[in-house]
């Protein structure tokens, strides 16, 4: 896609009623699969597999796979992988409103994946042109028949990725669209605090955090406690618990305790960003904040059971059909 008037991405096609837009990363994945912790001084045997990725990019992802007919994607990218992203973005049924920094490269994540751990992960991350998105990027007619704004939390860990969570944020909240947000990172939210995250999050309708980032955001060790409490400062807000599911609150109260879907972890990088996906598909569906999350555990359950962040692919669902048709 081709950049717009001073480097903001222009959107292509006709807009339609209800799409959501997603703001935030693009980067590239590279995933370890290892079996215990490795190994310091030598090597370390691992499955190694480099895929698309990015929270941003990967809720837009699952909220097409889940049936929403119009997603959007606003992200920065590097001129060396524009086009393999921009692909793999149109592959996921996201139309990707993608602008090229002239200086970065792409970011890149090293997940290392431990299979003795529960697929547990750790993030060595590089966010390259994902964090230097900015309000140039920006233009209220990206907006244009959009029913929901979702922003990446990512975005909130840059100064001029801040200033465009505050821009997009009063844009949506003057067209009298809602806006949602993931908080992305407990680690990144240590540095960023408490008073500066609320004040980022004030035109917000939604907040999606995990239990470690809520638990982070509120100084309390309960999940429970630590949802009703955020839920004091944001109308609604759905804390993921990973295997113990998810929890909705409002009003500070927890209205709604959503269990876990079965699953058999490979992989739980993207797990919660299935979640979001999912999640905010069934609300522009029409679907209450406790059903919501129900379609939000289901994808999750199916995310971690992958490698990578990213939903089946029509070509990869095509292919398992024809194995399976095959075999019988």
């Amino acid at each position: 896609m081709s950049e717009g008037p001073s480097g903001r991405a222009a959107p292509a096609g006709p807009a339609g009623d209800g799409a959501l837009l997603v703001v935030g990363d693009v980067v590239t994945d590279v995933v370890a699969r290892h079996s215990g912790p490795p190994v310091s001084g030598t090597d370390t045997v691992a499955v190694i597999r480099t895929l698309p990725g990015g929270a941003g990019a990967n809720v837009a992802c699952w909220a097409a796979h889940w049936g929403c007919a119009d997603v959007r994607l606003l992200g920065r990218v590097g001129a060396e992988s524009m086009t393999w992203h921009e692909r793999a973005l149109t592959a996921g049924k996201v139309r990707p409103l993608l602008v090229v920094d002239p200086q970065a490269s792409t970011g890149t994540v090293i997940c290392l994946v431990n299979t003795e751990a529960a697929a547990e992960r750790t993030f060595l991350t590089d966010s390259g042109a994902s964090l230097r998105l900015s309000p140039d990027d920006w233009s209220d007619a990206l907006l244009d028949g959009v029913g929901r704004l979702h922003l990446s939390g990512y975005l909130l860990f840059s100064e001029s990725g801040r200033a465009l969570v505050r821009t997009a944020s009063g844009s949506a909240r003057a067209r009298g669209v809602p806006v949602s947000l993931d908080p992305a990172s407990a680690g990144f939210l240590v540095e960023l605090g408490l008073p500066r995250f609320l004040s980022l999050v004030a035109d917000v309708d939604v907040l999606l955090p995990s239990r470690d980032e809520a638990r982070l955001l509120t100084g309390t060790q309960d999940g429970t406690d630590a949802a009703a409490e955020l839920s004091r400062h944001v109308p609604l807000v759905v804390a993921k618990q990973g295997a113990d599911g998810a929890l909705v609150a409002r009003g500070g109260t927890v209205i709604a305790r959503v269990p876990a879907a079965p699953a058999t972890p490979r992989d739980t990088t993207g797990a919660g960003d299935a979640f979001t996906g999912a999640f905010l598909a069934a609300l522009l569906a029409g679907a209450d904040a406790g059903v919501a999350a129900v379609e939000g555990c289901r994808a999750g359950a199916l995310a971690v059971e992958r490698v990578g962040g990213r939903p089946p692919t029509q070509e990869e669902s095509t292919a398992t059909t024809d194995r399976t048709a095959r075999a019988g």
